[in-house]
């Protein structure tokens, strides 16, 4: 193997890459990276069994072969080459890689020992704006649960329902909190439906995919092709492709109310910084702060108190219609729905301290989040 690229083309590919590689005792192959190069052009591949992630690096083939070192070593010895022409040649078992007077020998394994990287043929296309997927996914991925106990819920559905369904719906929740958000397709399913749950893993690189990538060379679109456990993701040079969550997703639908007995609207700034500073005082375990909805005063106010800390009072003007309401919220996830919703302005919507409350933005009405209240 032996091919020629630029030091900037090959720190990209290994960024895109390096997020899935990682220390793993149990199988050190994992952490390196699958160099391939070949007639078509040079790929750099990584894994972890359930994401795998290949880039596709400019590069101009001498011989071709493949072969495997340490992510992180490359990436380190390309950070600190001095001159943009870089060439890797492999000699044995060692990658050699030459820039202007540097020359670095990397310690590898064969690529006869990688995991084999899937590829999917057939299955049900999706095409998105690219802009868009992300903004959905930074909404919705916070509510993924972080334990696999229900492993349902520690990915993010994807649903498209209806005959020429028009419209994706991310879905995720942890049991305390669920994020929803519709978004155009470019190009659905047809007149299929679609339903199936993209682990939290897998969301969170590909969100760090499309933050990565800036829309190379123009590209605007994101092409999926689900299949019957697996799905490709394709944007620009890179393909993730992942396994998909077995099992069925709960039907959230039925918890979120529809009709309320308060509203307030306020700016979203104001009550993140009370929420912050009253978040010093929650009780440790429970994190709950007090807010109450205030018709009259024409405001939110928020407190909070616990025996080790102290306690905390504020408030914040709101527009605020209905009955007067009181409800504790966890702090943490109100923080995370106020940050999720982008807008300078939040409504959020109650029907009592013991009822789901609704934070939505009157800028963007495709988002919901739901906050489950603290039992007292």
């Amino acid at each position: 193997m032996n091919f020629s690229c630029t030091k900037q083309n090959l720190a990209d590919a290994l960024l895109l890459v390096g997020g899935v590689a990682g220390k793993n005792p149990n199988l050190p192959i994992l952490n390196n990276v699958l160099l391939r190069a070949s007639s078509q052009g040079v790929e750099i591949s990584s894994t972890n069994l359930d994401v795998a992630i290949t880039a596709t690096l400019r590069a101009i083939v001498t011989t071709e072969g493949s072969f495997t070192v340490p992510a992180r070593t490359l990436s380190e010895v390309v950070h600190f080459l001095s001159q943009e022409k870089v060439d890797l040649e492999l000699k044995e078992t060692d990658l050699v890689v030459v820039c202007g007077k540097t020359t670095t020998k990397i310690k590898g394994m064969s690529a006869d020992d990688f995991p084999v990287i899937p590829t999917l043929d057939e299955g049900r296309g999706l095409v998105l704006d690219a802009d868009g997927l992300k903004t959905a996914l930074l909404q919705v991925v916070p509510a993924v649960a972080k334990t696999d106990i229900r492993p349902e819920l520690s990915g993010v559905l994807w649903s498209v329902t209806g005959q020429g369904g028009k419209n994706l719906v991310l879905a995720a929740t942890d049991s305390y909190r669920l994020a929803e958000k519709s978004l155009p397709l470019v190009q659905g399913p047809g007149d299929d439906e679609l339903r199936v749950i993209l682990p939290g893993r897998c969301a969170q690189e590909l969100l760090r995919l499309l933050g990565a990538l800036q829309s190379p060379s123009g590209e605007q679109r994101v092409r999926v092709l689900v299949g019957e456990n697996q799905v490709a993701i394709n944007y620009g040079q890179v393909q993730l492709v992942s396994r998909l969550v077995a099992g069925g997703y709960p039907d959230y639908a039925q918890i979120i109310p529809q009709t309320f007995k308060t509203t307030a609207q306020f700016s979203v700034a104001e009550l993140s910084k009370e929420t912050r500073a009253a978040g010093l005082f929650t009780t440790a375990g429970i994190n709950a702060v007090i807010l109450t909805l205030k018709p009259q005063e024409g405001e939110v106010s928020i407190s909070a108190a616990s025996a080790q800390a102290g306690d905390y009072q504020s408030g914040v003007a709101a527009q605020v219609t209905g009955e007067e309401n009181t409800v504790l919220l966890n702090h943490r996830y109100l923080l995370d729905g106020l940050s999720a919703l982008g807008g300078e302005q939040a409504e959020l919507k109650m029907i009592s301290g013991d009822n789901p409350c609704l934070l939505t933005s009157p800028h963007d009405q495709a988002f919901r989040y739901i906050i489950m209240p603290v039992r007292q």
